[in-house]
């Protein structure tokens, strides 16, 4: 389990390079950093941000089949 600080815990490392991408991506587009860093990178401002417990994010579990009404199927398609 990664772990990032003692309230925000993180399940893997791919998720945490999905999080840090994405906030990288608004840094890029003009967000202003959370934190402050001596780094100008925006992939290191979005980790350090991540580091600090500064964003705040929650797991959505995924959708089951069972939840998600069936439609009919369509019907074949054949010779006639």
């Amino acid at each position: 389990m990664t772990e990032l600080t003692e309230n925000n815990v993180i399940d893997s490392k791919y998720r945490l390079i999905l999080m840090a991408a994405k906030r990288a991506r608004q840094l890029q587009g003009g967000a202003k950093p959370l934190v402050h860093t001596t780094s100008r990178k925006h992939t290191r401002v979005a980790l350090d941000e991540l580091r600090a417990g500064v964003l705040k994010f929650e797991y959505l579990l995924p959708v089951s089949q069972e939840t998600v009404p069936k439609e009919p199927a369509p019907p074949p398609k054949g010779k006639r």
